[in-house]
């Protein structure tokens, strides 16, 4: 079965980084493209970075261009989420997915961004 497990979460402070990681299993992880989706306390679920099967093109949410990179390893079945220049806003469980025959989630990992 499809199993998603991330990890590299944590607190940090404001302008430091992070780096996730989603270990994938149970599907043939290099023809599926990837997603991270974020999920802040009261709020709903929002799509914050995917990346194609190849990773040869990525989109972002506009709040996060320019800070956040997702990047994969098609030999280590991961996908990565290198998150830099941090701010409070950022906080949130942080979920990777994938849709094969219907979308699958992650357990999420917790980021909290606060000094």
């Amino acid at each position: 079965q499809v199993q998603l497990v991330e990890s590299g979460g944590g607190l940090v402070q404001p302008g430091g980084s992070l780096r996730l990681s989603c270990a994938a299993s149970g599907f043939t992880f290099r023809v599926y493209p990837m997603t991270w989706y974020r999920q802040a306390l009261g709020k709903e679920r929002e799509l914050v970075a995917t990346i194609t099967s190849t990773g040869d093109s990525t989109n972002y949410l506009d709040s996060v261009k320019g800070r956040f990179t997702i990047s994969r390893d098609n030999g280590k079945n991961t996908v990565y989420l290198q998150m830099n220049s941090l701010k409070p806003e950022d906080t949130a469980v942080y979920y990777c997915s994938v849709r094969t025959a219907r979308r699958y989630w992650g357990q999420g990992t917790q980021v909290t961004v606060s000094s």
